[in-house]
């Protein structure tokens, strides 16, 4: 398979904004271990599922954003499945339940935006804001490929890997996808010194995983589920920059797990999230990819995809 397209004048990315704390604090759906796939199974979280997928899908629509779709299956590895009561086959099942789903709710915009790209979401093995140091590149690999493998059955048009805190981790997922023959993002998530939690700075991940992946190296990188005023200062001048082609940033700037456990929704400032993106567009004309993390929905959307547009006409 082809790699994800280059960069192209006028063509932007929407992605999805934060799914689960918008299913769980607006919504009111539990996820037992943060998991949003099992909620393909009551009929009520379904049609709320519907409902938030078609209005970030019209946001894309209204300013024109390729809409990047994915969402459902970032828990959808061996270990959490394992957790959720799923052996390898029913979780695979669900896997390709989700990857269907997405298309049935795309098929009607089809019409209305540039393009519709279907994405699976690949998170951590363990707990993303958590030191993961035990994991090696070459089990990393074995791992994720589980799930890789069924993205490939379903034909995703990229794989993207979301809070990842350290290389090892994602040089095993970069070496999975270029087996499968699939393109990859890999997020980084910051904390509030501005690096990943197992230490270096995003600039000195990047390289890392660059140089250990070779061939096998990721498509791009981002960041996610970090608040711009967390990962800005990460930002160092270099060549290094133009690997980075994608920012999907918190609502707020808060403690990870405390945004996710809080008990209710912190959406920040729609308006003044959008400005930042805004800015980070002017500064950094690469950047194509653009949605949000914990605490956004579709009015964090609307902002972010108006600045960027803006910034760019």
């Amino acid at each position: 398979m082809a790699g994800f397209p280059a960069q192209r004048a006028g063509v932007w990315y929407l992605t999805e904004g934060g799914q689960e704390t918008e299913i769980m604090y607006r919504h009111g759906h539990e996820l037992p271990e943060f998991a949003m796939f099992p909620l393909l199974d009551d009929a009520r979280a379904v049609a709320d599922l519907r409902g938030m997928y078609e209005r970030y899908l019209e946001t894309a629509a209204r300013h024109q954003f390729v809409a990047l779709m994915g969402g459902l299956d970032y828990r959808a590895s061996p270990d959490w499945g394992a957790k959720l009561g799923f052996e390898r086959a029913a979780l695979a099942e669900m896997q390709m339940r989700c990857i269907d789903f997405l298309r049935e709710v795309a098929k009607p915009f089809r019409t209305q935006l540039p393009a519709i790209m279907i994405v699976g979401i690949v998170g951590p093995r363990g707990d993303a804001y958590a030191l993961n140091r035990t994991i090696t590149a070459d089990e990393a690999e074995d791992y994720h490929a589980t799930q890789i493998e069924t993205l490939k059955r379903a034909k995703v048009d990229l794989v993207s890997a979301m809070t990842f805190n350290n290389t090892a981790e994602a040089v095993g997922v970069s070496r999975a996808a270029a087996r499968a023959g699939l393109p990859l993002a890999v997020y980084f998530t910051l904390d509030s010194n501005s690096r990943l939690k197992s230490g270096p700075t995003v600039r000195q991940a990047i390289a890392t995983v660059d140089a250990e992946a070779g061939d096998n190296r990721p498509d791009f990188y981002g960041i996610n589920c970090s608040h711009p005023l967390e990962f800005e200062p990460a930002l160092e001048p270099g060549d290094w920059i133009a690997r980075v082609r994608s920012f999907r940033p918190n609502a707020a700037m808060m403690e990870k797990q405390q945004l996710c456990q809080i008990g209710h929704l912190v959406d920040g400032d729609p308006p003044e999230l959008g400005q930042q993106m805004g800015a980070l567009a002017r500064r950094y004309p690469h950047v194509d990819i653009w949605g949000g993390c914990c605490g956004t929905w579709d009015a964090h959307l609307n902002e972010i995809a108006r600045e960027v547009r803006a910034a760019r006409d």
